[in-house]
């Protein structure tokens, strides 16, 4: 199902990409590849790695080069981020003990106000990851 958001005449189809940066960017692959699964789809050694993530974009800048690009505009950041990977309804359980059996330890697990839960992890640079069941927002 696509939810389509009218925000002053402009209408927005979903989030395509989310972007983190990390300055280890063989660490990003071995982490997101390696473990998670997601493909790679773009690599420039020491600038950035992209990953495919269902029908969205992961995309790891180093901080040190993209500050300063000129084209796309310059853009980094210090801090953890947050994303969530979402999963089927009925995975939600084996998804997070292959996160699990994988060596990734589960920092928390919430249980949201409609029943659904959801589990959060971190990556190798610390920022915040979490798996999310279908309709969890819905």
């Amino acid at each position: 199902m696509t939810i389509k958001l009218n925000f002053a005449g402009m209408t927005f189809k979903q989030i395509k990409e989310t972007c983190i940066y990390m300055s280890d960017l063989k660490q990003a692959r071995d982490f997101y590849n390696g473990l998670l699964g997601l493909p790679v789809i773009g690599f420039v050694e020491d600038k950035h790695i992209f990953f495919r993530a269902g029908r969205s974009v992961l995309l790891c800048f180093n901080p040190a080069d993209s500050r300063n690009k000129k084209s796309p505009p310059p853009h980094f950041a210090i801090g953890k981020y947050h994303f969530a990977f979402e999963v089927a309804s009925a995975d939600y359980e084996k998804e997070k003990a292959a996160l699990m059996a994988k060596g990734i330890k589960i920092t928390d697990e919430v249980t949201w106000r409609n029943g659904l839960k959801s589990s959060y992890f971190e990556d190798p640079a610390g920022n915040v990851l979490e798996i999310v069941p279908e309709g969890v927002w819905d």
